[in-house]
Order: C-alpha cells, then sequence, then structure tokens
C-alpha cells in the first residue's frame, strides 16, 4: 500500500474584484464642458474594461494593462498617442508594471514607436530576466516579442504640440495608471506616460521607476503615482506607501496620507496616487486641486476629476 503525502495549501481569495485608473493629476484649468465629458467617457471606459476582465476570473495583470492600453490609444491623456511633445518636437514614452504575489517587475523608458508601452513593459516583466530596458534597446526587444511597432507620426497630435510651443512658459506634466485586485487575491499596479512636455536631455520621470512610480506587494498595497515625476523618486512614494503599512501597521488610507499630504508636500512636490490593498480598501490621494480618477468596486463604478467633487 502506497501512502502519498497529505499536501494543504492556502490561498488568499477576495470577495469581490476591484480596479482603480487615474489619468493624471494637476491644476486642469480652462477645460469645456465637452473636454471635461470625453475624459470621464474615458476614464469610464477604461474602467469598465478592467473590471469585466476582473469579474470574469481574469488576473489582475492582465486587468492593469487592458485598463492602461485604452488611456494609451486615447489622445486625451499623456500616455501612448497623447504623449506630451519634448524640446526635440518628438514623443518619448515610459511605463512599468508590477505584480504583488511575486513582486516580478517590468520597465521601459525612451521608447518613440511601440503602439503601448504599457505591453512592452509586461513582455520585460514575463519574457526577459530584466526589470528595464530603455530606447531603442527597448525598441528592439518589442520588435521580437512582436509588439506593434507604429510610425511616429501615429502619436501625433496638435494640442500636444500646440502645447510644447507653449511650455516653455509652463511645464505641464501627466501620466496614467491602474491598480488592481483579482478573484485570487493577487494585487498588480501599472503606469505609462509621455512624460513631460518640453523635457530635455532624455529626462526620466518615475513612471517607469518601480517603487517609485509604481509598486504591488499582495502583504500591503498596489500603488500608481502621477505628478511631478522628480519628487516621487527622491521620495520613493510608492514603496514608501507600501512600507509604512508593513513597518508601522497603519492602512492604506493612513499611509497614503501621510506620503502624499506630508511628506511630498514639505518637498516641495505636486501629484497623488491610487492605490488598493488585498482587503480591497482603496486611495485616491492628491494634493493638486484635482485628479483624474476612477474606480469599479463592488459593482459601483465611479469617475471623478476634482477634489471638491
Amino acid at each position: 500500500e502506497v501512502f502519498l503525502p497529505l499536501v494543504i495549501t492556502f490561498s488568499l481569495f477576495a470577495e469581490s474584484p476591484a480596479i482603480v485608473i487615474h489619468g493624471g493629476a494637476g491644476w486642469f484649468s480652462n477645460m469645456s464642458p465637452d473636454e471635461i465629458k470625453d475624459l470621464k467617457k474615458g476614464l469610464k471606459m477604461a474602467a469598465d474594461k478592467g473590471f469585466d476582465i476582473l469579474e470574469n476570473g481574469g488576473s489582475s495583470v492582465d486587468a492593469v494593462e487592458a485598463a492602461i492600453i485604452i488611456l494609451e490609444d486615447n489622445p486625451l491623456f499623456n500616455a501612448g498617442r497623447g504623449s506630451f511633445y519634448t524640446s526635440e518636437e518628438r514623443q518619448e514614452m515610459d511605463a512599468s508594471i508590477m505584480e504583488g504575489n511575486t513582486q516580478n517587475a517590468g520597465a521601459v523608458s525612451g521608447v518613440t514607436n511601440v503602439k503601448n508601452p504599457i505591453s512592452l513593459a509586461l513582455a520585460v516583466m514575463n519574457k526577459s530576466e530584466h526589470v528595464m530596458l530603455s530606447g531603442e534597446g527597448a525598441e528592439s526587444f518589442a520588435a521580437l516579442q512582436g509588439l506593434e511597432i507604429v510610425d511616429r507620426s501615429y502619436f501625433y497630435h496638435e494640442k500636444r504640440y500646440q502645447s510644447l510651443l507653449k511650455a516653455i512658459e509652463k511645464e505641464k506634466f501627466g501620466t496614467v495608471g491602474a491598480v488592481a485586485l483579482d478573484l485570487d487575491g493577487n494585487l498588480c499596479a501599472g503606469t505609462s506616460t509621455g512624460g513631460m512636455s518640453n523635457k530635455k536631455w532624455g529626462r526620466i520621470g518615475d513612471s517607469p521607476i518601480i517603487g517609485a512610480g509604481t509598486y504591488a506587494n499582495n502583504n500591503t498595497c498596489a500603488v500608481s503615482s502621477t505628478g511631478w515625476g522628480e519628487f516621487f523618486i527622491r521620495g520613493v512614494i510608492a514603496y514608501d506607501i507600501a512600507a509604512m503599512m508593513e513597518y508601522k501597521n497603519i492602512s492604506l488610507k493612513e499611509a497614503a496620507a501621510e506620503v502624499i499630504q506630508t511628506k511630498l508636500t514639505s518637498m516641495g512636490g505636486t501629484g497623488g496616487v491610487i492605490g488598493i490593498d488585498k482587503n480591497l480598501n482603496t486611495v485616491m490621494e492628491f494634493n493638486t486641486k484635482g485628479m483624474y480618477r476612477a474606480s469599479y468596486i463592488n459593482d459601483s463604478i465611479m469617475v471623478k476629476i476634482y477634489a471638491n467633487e
């Protein structure tokens, strides 16, 4: 008689999936009612797509990628097709993604011809031994993986180009991102950006930096950042929120508020984060007048722009 060992496995399952989306934080002055309507429509489409994947048993990674692709394809947002122009009159895009179960991550920076940079970041995570690739090397890897390569004219957007012409007066920022919890209890965070308008010298912000713009850990939370990237890098903002939860044993809400409203603000930085933890708690914390944001939790969708909504 053969006795097989008894193996007991434990899994954390979420009662309900959830996704939170952001489309950038800032001041958002002089927006027309039609622009506001279109922006909210874009956020809702991204949240709907991500939640549909989660509700049907898909992974948080798939949901985050799909939601961000919708925002990258929408020229109203500063990512993918709507990316800001550099001082050299071209677009350079960054993205990152991280999953909370193993803390595996992938990131890319300075890509110019990849239709969806978030998918390239995911390919780096899943199909290479690296975490971050940049520039022409990242683009070569994208082609090798069969990702869609487009002519740079695909990214042309007249409004973004006019923003470049005015950027000498005031630089502009913007980012998109998503965080999600799937039915298996796994967290994921992703971020994608077209960077800073009129940026010079190959500047890279926080969006592709794991721990600054993106972080996920099933033991704590998943976070995606948006704002003045230099400050998010210096403050390691996304990881700091998770670390405070772990080491101070405080809630996601408390950690995000302290990091954004106290730490980031005292440094002189502006922006915000979205976050979700393993218990379905979420945050949308920012110190600007607004942040494009949406969430889909417990079959309830919410879309907002301004702080007082």
